[in-house]
C-alpha cells in the first residue's frame, strides 16, 4: 500500500514537472537521439491514424551522416527505414553556368520576349524558350532530391544547413524533417509569362521543401531563408520582379496529414502554399494540415495560402514591420477551411490590419482568440470583421469544422515570446 501511495505521489510530481503541452514537439523528447524522435501523439494532423515516426526504427546499417549533396542523394536512395543526419552545410556542386545549354542567355531571352516585341497575350515559345526549358531540366536533375517513405532527415547541432537544394517529398508516407536551415533554392532559369495576371509575372520552379501526394509528414524546427540572395535584391524585368524563388514549404497535389511546427520563415515572398489549383481534383478531401508555433518574420504572402484543405493555423507569430514588403498573411482560397486561432500579429504602424486576410475565391473561415500588437499595445483582433469592413464580398465566420488534433493551445498573448525564442533550427530541446 505504501509503495502504491509513493508511486502515485511520484507520478503526480512528474505531471507537475512536465513541459507545457505546446512544448511537446521539442522538450518532451530532449536528451534523446533526435533521429529517433517521433511526432508526439495528437500533435496536429500528421498524428492522425498511424502517426508519424519517420525513420526512427532504422537499423544501424540504415543510419547515414552526410555533409555533401552527393552523400545526401546517396542516402536518400538507400533502403528504408532510414535516418539521415545532416552535418555542416550541404551545397549544390554546380553553378548556373553548368546547367546552361542550347544557347540560352538571359540577355537573349529578355530581347526575344520583351512585351514590346513578343506581346502580352501568348506565352513564350521558340528556340530560346526551348533552350530555357532544357537548361532548367539540367538544373532540376541536380537539385531536386526525392525523399521516400519512412525517412527522418535531421540536422546535427545548431548549424546544419541545406543550401540550393529542393527536397521533394513525393508520394511518400511517414517523413520527418527537423533542425535544418534551408537557404536559397534559386531557379537559374525563371520563365516569363505575360498572361499571368494583369502585367505578367516571372515564375520559378523550386521550393525548399515540396510535399506532393504524400501523407504523415512532420516539418519541425527548421529555418527557411533566401540566404544572401533575397527576393528583395532581384531586379525588375518588363516591370515585374525577377522571381528566382518559389515556396519555402509548399504542400500540394493531394498531400495530406501534415504538421508544420516551430519553424522560422524569414525574408521571403511566396512562403507556404497549400493546394495546387482552383480546379477540384486530387486535393479535395485531403490537404489536412496543422501550422502551429511558427515564426513568420518579414515575409510577403502565403502564410499560408490555402485551397480545399482543413487547415488549423494556431499559436503562430506574425511579424510584419513594413507595409511595402507585405501582401497578406492568410489566403482564403477555393473551398478552403482555415481555422485560425490564438495567433499573435505584430504590425508596423503603416500596415493595415485589413490586409491580414486575402480572399482568393474562398467563402468562409473560423478565426478566434487572435491578438494584434501595434506599437506597445496588444489587443484582440476579429480578423474577419476587420477584413469585411473594407472588402466585398464578405467572408463567413464558420469554417465548418473544429480541430481536435493538437497538444494544447497557448494563450495568444504568450506566443510572441515563446515562438521568437524557440522557433527555428538549432532549437530542438
Amino acid at each position: 500500500m505504501k509503495r502504491a501511495i509513493a508511486l502515485t505521489a511520484l507520478l503526480s510530481l512528474a505531471v507537475l514537472a512536465a513541459p507545457p503541452a505546446s512544448a511537446a514537439g521539442s522538450a518532451s523528447q530532449s536528451g534523446r537521439d533526435p533521429g529517433r524522435q517521433i511526432l508526439p501523439a495528437n500533435d496536429g494532423w500528421a498524428a492522425e491514424g498511424s502517426g508519424t515516426t519517420g525513420g526512427s526504427a532504422a537499423p544501424a546499417s540504415n543510419v547515414h551522416t552526410v555533409s555533401t549533396r552527393t552523400q545526401l542523394a546517396a542516402a536518400l536512395a538507400a533502403p528504408s527505414p532510414k535516418i539521415i543526419y545532416v552535418k555542416g552545410t550541404i551545397d549544390t556542386d554546380k553553378t548556373c553556368a553548368d546547367y546552361t545549354t542550347g544557347g540560352y542567355t538571359l540577355q537573349a531571352y529578355l530581347a526575344a520576349y520583351d512585351p514590346a516585341v513578343w506581346g502580352r497575350t501568348t506565352e513564350p515559345s521558340g528556340p530560346l524558350e526551348d533552350a530555357r526549358v532544357a537548361s532548367a531540366a539540367r538544373q532540376t536533375a541536380n537539385i531536386k532530391l526525392k525523399v521516400g517513405s519512412n525517412t527522418t532527415i535531421v540536422g546535427l547541432g545548431k548549424n546544419a544547413r541545406i543550401r540550393g537544394v529542393n527536397l521533394h517529398i513525393d508520394k511518400a508516407d511517414n517523413v520527418i524533417v527537423r533542425n535544418i536551415g534551408f537557404e536559397d533554392t534559386a531557379d537559374c532559369f525563371p520563365q516569363w509569362d505575360p498572361t499571368d495576371g494583369a502585367e505578367g509575372n516571372w515564375n520559378s520552379l523550386y521550393d525548399n521543401i515540396s510535399v506532393t501526394g504524400s501523407t504523415h509528414v512532420w516539418v519541425d524546427h527548421n529555418t527557411f531563408t533566401d540566404g544572401d540572395n533575397p527576393d528583395s535584391s532581384q531586379p525588375l524585368y518588363f516591370g515585374r520582379p525577377y522571381q528566382v524563388h518559389d515556396g519555402q514549404l509548399d504542400i500540394t497535389n493531394g498531400a495530406d496529414l501534415v504538421t508544420a511546427s516551430w519553424n522560422r520563415f524569414a525574408g521571403h515572398d511566396k512562403t507556404m502554399l497549400i493546394g495546387s489549383t482552383n480546379t477540384p481534383g486530387a486535393d479535395v478531401g485531403r490537404l489536412r494540415v496543422t501550422v502551429h508555433h511558427n515564426h513568420f518574420d518579414d515575409v510577403l504572402q502565403r502564410l499560408p495560402r490555402v485551397r480545399f484543405g482543413q487547415v488549423h493555423v494556431y499559436n503562430n507569430y506574425y511579424e510584419v514591420p513594413d507595409a511595402s514588403t507585405f501582401v497578406y498573411a492568410l489566403g482564403v482560397g477555393v473551398q478552403s477551411q482555415i481555422f485560425a486561432e490564438n495567433n499573435f500579429f505584430r504590425l508596423g504602424r503603416a500596415v493595415d490590419p485589413a490586409t491580414l486576410l486575402y480572399n482568393w475565391g474562398g467563402t468562409t473561415l473560423t478565426a478566434r482568440g487572435n491578438v494584434l500588437r501595434v506599437g506597445g499595445h496588444v489587443t484582440p483582433i476579429d480578423l474577419i470583421a476587420v477584413h469585411n469592413a473594407v472588402n466585398d464580398p464578405d467572408l463567413g465566420t464558420d469554417a465548418g469544422w473544429t480541430p481536435t488534433r493538437h497538444t494544447g493551445i497557448d494563450p495568444a498573448e504568450s506566443v510572441r515570446l515563446s515562438v521568437s525564442q524557440r522557433a527555428g533550427a538549432g532549437k530542438i530541446g
